[in-house]
């Protein structure tokens, strides 16, 4: 794969569709077999990944079993929970302990770590030795919503490879700022992001969209400017992205990438939402509806609460299958409801396509 490509696989199966994505990222054709390759999750907490917070263990799996296969046995899983949460416990939590017995590798709590003082860009960071003894760093980040960065996925993902210390001073120095000037320092050389449910709002998890999809790319920029659009965010939304292009991190001209669909949305899912994606889904009409195409949906009508338009959105919106051939002077998302009056089409649209469309149909 080249630096402008993004792979995107839809599905239920993180097992198969890991090693779907793993095996168009060419690795076992540009990395030496002896290289110490790390694999870098997100365990911010120790919770399931069901929650919407942390990868699916399945995928930290069968990464280190493709790898293996193709002739790699340099591994390691290196992570940090956030302040005041356990990695351990976490690892735990998630099964990564086991790995250690099954297939040799090693499990490295950043918080254990010796760290290297690196300046970069004015920032003093203490960053993992471990990390930068890497040979070749694949980020596995979940992407979710954040409460203070608005959404997390590639970049900020690399925050868990730095001291407790330096992440009190990344939150004291404002986030968006040093959380560029980080991927300066160290970056992912191949991101493979978890996006079957992750949150709606919270890096913490609790409020879980399910999209049942996965995509990957060398470029962490441009990874996190695609995963903005597909949460119904413009890239200014989130300033730490646009602040690490100008450093050269790499691309935030999404025009320029080349996206690969490997299959296309079919997995149906009639959710049971709760919390605030409950209240969201209220405004729905699912039938039949794909994971990726109704997540979606919910991602827009969440940017359209906070941006205050929510409320003049006085019809419900269609989207699903069963809509297919039918017509109805009512408003439909996706191109399964073609035949209503006012459709977005797309398959599926993206989140910030169908926040433009319902803001241009609502009754003012």
């Amino acid at each position: 794969m080249k630096k402008h490509d993004i792979i995107m696989m839809y599905g239920n199966d993180p097992q198969e569709m890991t090693r779907r994505l793993l095996e168009k990222s060419g690795i076992e054709e540009t990395v030496a077999t002896d290289a110490r390759i790390v694999l870098k999750p997100n365990l911010v907490v120790p919770s399931p990944a069901s929650e919407g917070a942390t990868t699916h263990p399945e995928i930290v799996e069968t990464c280190i079993v493709y790898l293996q296969e193709k002739g790699f046995h340099d591994i390691a899983i290196i992570e940090s929970a956030w302040v005041g949460a356990s990695t351990q416990q976490a690892f735990k939590a998630h099964g990564y302990d086991r790995f250690v017995g099954k297939y040799g590798i090693d499990l490295i709590d950043v918080k254990q770590d010796s760290y290297r003082k690196i300046t970069a860009h004015g920032f003093e960071v203490q960053m993992s030795e471990s990390i930068m003894a890497a040979d070749f760093l694949i980020s596995l980040p979940v992407l979710k919503g954040h409460c203070q960065t608005t959404m997390t996925c590639a970049l900020k993902n690399m925050k868990g490879c730095i001291s407790d210390a330096s992440k009190r001073k990344f939150h004291s120095w404002g986030l968006h700022d040093p959380i560029a000037v980080l991927n300066t320092i160290r970056q992912a050389d191949l991101v493979l992001v978890d996006s079957l449910n992750g949150d709606l709002d919270f890096e913490e998890g609790g409020n879980p969209v399910t999209t049942n999809r996965m995509f990957m790319g060398q470029d962490s920029v441009l990874i996190d400017t695609f995963g903005t659009v597909l949460m119904g965010f413009a890239t200014e939304d989130v300033e730490y992205i646009g602040i690490a292009a100008g450093l050269g991190v790499g691309s935030a001209d999404l025009d320029s990438a080349n996206i690969v669909e490997l299959n296309s949305d079919s997995a149906i899912v009639m959710p049971k939402p709760t919390g605030r994606v409950h209240s969201l889904a209220t405004h729905t009409v699912p039938s039949s509806a794909c994971s990726a195409c109704y997540g979606n949906l919910i991602h827009a009508l969440a940017r359209m609460e906070e941006r205050g338009s929510l409320f003049d959105l006085d019809r419900k919106v269609h989207i699903g299958q069963d809509y297919k051939g039918r017509s109805g002077c009512g408003i439909g998302v996706g191109i399964c409801t073609n035949g209503f009056t006012q459709s977005l089409p797309g398959c599926p649209p993206k989140a910030l396509d169908m926040v433009t469309f319902l803001e241009q149909h609502i009754e003012r």
